[in-house]
């Protein structure tokens, strides 16, 4: 005898889509998570997304995610406007030569407890807060980033004279002595490392985050080197993103003055790291949540990416 029945429902039919979808997410990732397994990633962490509280707290879920699937994730993090708001606030005069703050012996005490204090410890906690195990350093901690003064020289066209700027206490990495992050590598320890670095003389140097960043990432031999900014990435003439460049373009786009501005030393930064074995790096929006995980789990990425030519 024939009845009428109701067609049977999807096996998933109870199963909230939303759940369905990170399950999907996750296991797309999966492919990235091996590629990455047991390799560096060092995370250039300043701009906006270290001043937003949401998302300073959405990248310490993605740093320890990273270091949960396997990963070696290190955080190198700035702090300028942190650093000028403490000087602000004890009154001392600080000046900028050609994008870099004049630390005179007071804006040095300033920077490094600014930068190795409340900064670092800020984002160690958020880390540890968001269920990982987090541990601070400065350049100084192990002699890890050794420094000297920088120099820097400007061409009077009146005299024709070339000028040697004095920017007092700030430093170029000159050694970086990875022994403490290899420690680390083989253990469940984040390290978030302040750029501060040490002279021959045991003298403090404050050191651009970026430049310290790619200098630890090249001497790791890091598998990416995540440019956290506040922009989108390397843009073209048409002000659209460059999703990825290879050394030599990126060089051609300085050249024709695409790239210009603050962009330059950040892609300067970028092709110093590739150039001495990282095997890339991205200049990425940290402005976007979970910047992160888009540039290591997705195809696309969420920057311009930079590479060796092929």
């Amino acid at each position: 005898m024939m009845t009428d029945s109701a067609p049977p429902e999807p096996i998933h039919a109870e199963i909230p889509e939303g759940w369905l979808h990170k399950a999907k997410t996750l296991s797309e990732a999966l492919p990235y998570m091996r590629r990455f397994a047991g390799l560096t990633i060092v995370i250039k962490y300043g701009g906006h997304a270290m001043g937003d509280p949401e998302l300073a707290k959405t990248f310490a879920r993605d740093v320890v995610l990273l270091k949960q699937v396997g990963m070696n994730p290190v955080v190198v993090h700035g702090g300028g406007p942190q650093i000028g708001r403490m000087l602000d606030t004890l009154r001392i005069q600080s000046t900028f030569i050609d994008g870099l703050r004049v630390t005179d012996a007071a804006t040095v005490d300033v920077v490094e407890m600014v930068l190795a204090g409340s900064i670092n410890k800020a984002i160690v906690t958020e880390i540890n807060q968001a269920g990982g195990c987090a541990v601070g350093l400065s350049g100084k901690d192990g002699r890890l980033i050794q420094a000297r003064k920088m120099v820097r020289k400007r061409h009077d066209p009146e005299s024709n004279i070339e000028r040697v700027l004095d920017l007092g206490f700030v430093g170029e990495p000159v050694v970086i002595d990875p022994h403490v992050l290899i420690q680390f590598r083989d253990s469940d320890i984040i390290p978030v490392i302040a750029p501060i670095g040490i002279g021959e003389a045991g003298e403090t140097f404050n050191i651009n985050a970026d430049t310290a960043a790619g200098a630890l990432a090249a001497q790791m031999k890091a598998a990416r080197l995540l440019m956290l900014t506040d922009v989108k990435g390397v843009l073209d003439k048409d002000k659209q993103l460059i999703q990825e460049l290879s050394v030599d373009r990126a060089r051609l786009l300085k050249q024709e003055g695409t790239i210009s501005g603050g962009m330059i030393p950040k892609v300067e930064t970028c092709i110093d790291a590739v150039e001495r074995g990282v095997e890339a790096a991205v200049i990425v929006d940290g402005r976007v949540p979970h910047a992160v995980l888009l540039e290591i789990f997705t195809p696309r990425g969420a920057g311009t990416l930079i590479r060796t030519s092929r």
